[in-house]
């Protein structure tokens, strides 16, 4: 046995082919993957890793080497989401931040994209156009409710008017802007427009510039390469004089042969045209009409998001942002009234920051406190969510915005005739007109039992009926016996929603 266990080391060594199967893994290790034929995958011990050496423990070596591998093949869904940064906490008592916020916000400030109204900004566009490729003159009035995007429109409209002609190689028009109600007398409003076409026309003092105008435009063509002028009056309804000459007088200066104005006027009035402009029709020169409607609820907060895209920090909680919007809708439409509600529900958060910083330091005992809890401070901010207007700021905002004397009456009534309301409000959304007050009280009585509320008995419900009957909130009929009386609701549930959409429990309530 000793001589046979001796031969095999001989042996090995002496045979070619019986390399070590080890050694000859390493060297084919191309082939054997590129072979068709798959070979059994060998165990590797630890101590053959890089990282480890005899002495190292195998759960070490397994964690270094995982943590290899993690970090060479990194997951696709891993590398998009670290690129995907959401937006930090907005500071209210940064300036800098409030700043940023209160412009963003502001009437004044033309957002960058201009939202909403690509229809109406292709069809004056479009006519505009017209008139520049055929050098011919026209007018065109623009109407709609305040706070529509007809001014911000305009001036979309007038910078994509230079670019396309630009583009197409037609002379760029010239541009006169006039604001009506800057004008010191309503006929200054010729002078201004001679003044930009002969800027070098000495006016006598026989010859008005109407008179000037319409001289120009009508006897003698205009040379070959004079530029077309696009008037834009905006706030045209404040040149509606008593016999309304002005006005038709504007207008006509397009109707003659050799007119090169291009007239844009805008108003609030749907019907200028139709009641102030009557020869224009028969003349068969009325102007082409573009309306803009009051915004929906979608497009309002399409554009209050819109507006808040390049700020980097969340200002709004989206519900706050969605009530607002949904009430001005409901009310006008009108944006510039969004965005004085979001500025006041600003200014509520900075009002609320300021007193609550005063009350805090007031104290000697809570000045210590702070000093020794100054690092938990911003959790307690936190937890107060004071980083964010909430939807409690935007009620109390729109109720200051849109005071109404029935928001006010249900907003100082008593505890159980607000729910008694809630209750109507619950059982109205059904369909049904009107109830008994036994049918009421059932609604009642659930809504105090799931708020453990002691309800009030049906003698004393009835009362409460009749008081808000005599409020005008709700219309009670006659009938011998209590139960049996007729109710109707005689508010909007809109009304009574918002009205109490500041109380948590009034709002699971209505939800």
């Amino acid at each position: 046995m000793p001589a046979i266990m001796a031969v095999k080391p001989d042996s090995a060594r002496s045979n070619p082919d019986s390399t070590p199967q080890k050694r000859r893994l390493r060297s084919d290790t191309t082939a054997a993957q590129d072979s068709p034929i798959s070979t059994p995958v060998k165990w590797k011990s630890p101590r053959t890793c890089t990282t480890s050496s005899p002495k190292t423990p195998i759960s070490r070596v397994e964690r270094d080497c995982s943590e290899n591998i993690t970090k060479s093949h990194k997951s696709p869904i891993k590398k998009l989401s670290d690129s995907l940064t959401p937006k930090q906490k907005w500071n209210p008592l940064d300036s800098e931040q409030m700043k940023a916020v209160k412009e963003a916000m502001h009437v004044s400030t033309a957002p960058p994209n201009i939202v909403c109204r690509e229809g109406e900004q292709k069809r004056v566009l479009e006519f505009c156009q017209a008139c520049v490729e055929q050098e011919k003159a026209g007018s065109l009035y623009v109407c709609g409710c305040p706070g529509t995007g007809k001014s911000l429109s305009m001036e979309k409209v007038k910078q994509l008017l230079f670019h396309w002609a630009s583009e197409a190689g037609h002379q760029q028009p010239n541009v006169l802007t006039i604001n009506c109600t800057s004008l010191a007398k309503t006929s200054d409003i010729f002078g201004k427009i001679l003044g930009e076409s002969q800027p070098r026309k000495k006016v006598n003092g026989a010859t008005s510039p109407l008179q000037h105008l319409q001289n120009l435009y009508s006897q003698k063509p205009q040379p070959s390469g004079t530029k077309m002028m696009l008037i834009i009056a905006d706030e045209l309804d404040y040149l509606i004089t008593k016999d309304r000459a002005v006005l038709h007088d504007l207008f006509m200066l397009t109707t003659f042969p050799f007119s090169r104005c291009i007239l844009i006027g805008i108003a609030n009035a749907i019907d200028l045209a139709d009641r102030f402009l009557p020869k224009l029709q028969s003349l068969n020169c009325k102007p082409m009409v573009v309306t803009f409607r009051a915004y929906s609820k979608d497009q309002i907060l399409k554009i209050l998001h819109e507006r808040l895209m390049d700020l980097p920090y969340t200002v709004f909680q989206p519900q706050a942002l969605e009530l607002c919007a949904r009430k001005v809708a409901a009310a006008s439409g009108d944006m510039r009234k969004a965005l004085c509600v979001c500025r006041s529900a600003i200014e509520m958060v900075e009002a609320e920051l300021r007193e609550s910083s005063r009350n805090f330091s007031s104290s000697i005992v809570e000045k210590a406190f702070l000093e020794q809890q100054r690092a938990t401070a911003p959790d307690v901010l936190e937890k107060q969510e004071i980083d964010v207007v909430r939807l409690d700021h935007m009620v109390v905002a729109l109720s200051k915005t849109y005071k109404s004397p029935i928001v006010d009456t249900i907003q100082s009534l008593p505890q159980h005739q607000q729910i008694l309301l809630c209750s109507a409000v619950k059982l109205f959304r059904g369909g049904k007109k009107d109830t008994t007050v036994g049918e009421l009280n059932k609604f009642y009585m659930e809504i105090c039992k799931s708020a453990l509320i002691p309800p009030v008995g049906i003698l004393e419900l009835s009362s409460i009926c009749r008081v808000l009957s005599d409020q005008g909130l709700l219309k009670l009929g006659q009938s011998r016996e209590d139960k049996s009386k007729r109710v109707t609701l005689c508010v909007d549930e809109a009304d009574i929603s918002f009205a109490l959409q500041g109380i948590r429990f009034f709002r699971n309530c209505l939800q």
